[in-house]
């Protein structure tokens, strides 16, 4: 049976309490039968893959590889996972790097299947980078379960250091985020931008996001993000001004008003 994580609270001060009890909680996630079986499993068998043929032949594999990158729901579209395995991410026209989710791009690449004479999947180490990433990512998605938002903030740090290191340009940092689906949800929430915006002009969105984001955080560098500090802060705001949100949508009532007017001096 798989350990089911503990959240017995909601917005910021549920994220308070996961904080205080992450390592435990992850930890005995790991450690459930389900978890364990999925993990030995992919560092037995990975070593022997070559191709992407071979990835997404083997369901089990498959899951794991999926899974290490929230994106467990493709399991079942195999000839689309081939594709973005195959033709890489070298290429600006190949179709991860034509997706805007940026989580396909990062998928792709670390296998390498696509991007050079060998692939990664022989490499001392890659098993237990996947297995690690696979773990992470399945408590999110078992805390997802009960509050999506904390699963969300989880993804933050991870998403931006992904972003950090295969992204150099800050344009292009800011673009990543707008098409890496869990981290500009955080950002849009905590910057207070409508999800209408996802339908102007790319540039224009841009503008807005950095705008906004040196007005709030005092700062449009996407590498300061990697503080911790700025990072509890990002989260601080996306949480308050969510559950802000949920708070108008099911009573109108001005405490939705209250929370975010207490939030403002701490960011």
């Amino acid at each position: 049976m798989t350990f089911q994580p503990v959240v017995p609270l909601t917005g910021y001060v549920g994220w308070r309490f996961l904080e205080r009890t992450l390592e435990n909680q992850q930890n005995a996630f790991s450690e459930s039968q389900p978890v364990m079986r999925a993990t030995e499993y992919f560092r037995d068998k990975i070593g022997d893959i070559r191709t992407a043929d071979d990835l997404v032949a083997d369901r089990q594999l498959l899951s794991v590889a999926l899974g290490a990158f929230g994106l467990d729901e493709d399991i079942n579209n195999t000839f689309y996972i081939k594709k973005i395995l195959e033709e890489g991410t070298i290429d600006d026209g190949a179709l991860a790097n034509r997706l805007s989710d940026n989580r396909y791009a990062d998928f792709s690449r670390a296998f390498g299947f696509g991007d050079g004479v060998f692939a990664r999947t022989g490499l001392t180490g890659f098993a237990g980078e996947i297995t690690d990433r696979y773990e992470a990512r399945q408590f999110e998605r078992a805390v997802g379960e009960q509050n999506n938002d904390l699963r969300l903030a989880m993804n933050v740090s991870t998403g931006i250091d992904d972003i950090l290191d295969r992204t150099s340009s800050v344009n292009a940092q800011w673009f990543s985020i707008m098409g890496n689906a869990p981290l500009r949800e955080v950002f849009q929430t905590a910057l207070g931008l409508p999800s209408s915006i996802a339908s102007i002009d790319l540039d224009k969105q841009l503008e807005l996001f950095q705008d906004r984001s040196a007005s709030v955080f005092g700062t449009d560098q996407v590498t300061d993000f990697a503080d911790p500090d700025q990072q509890e802060k990002l989260i601080r705001l996306f949480l308050v001004r969510s559950e802000a949100a949920d708070i108008t949508a099911a009573s109108g009532s001005s405490t939705a008003l209250t929370l975010l007017q207490s939030v403002s001096p701490l960011v």
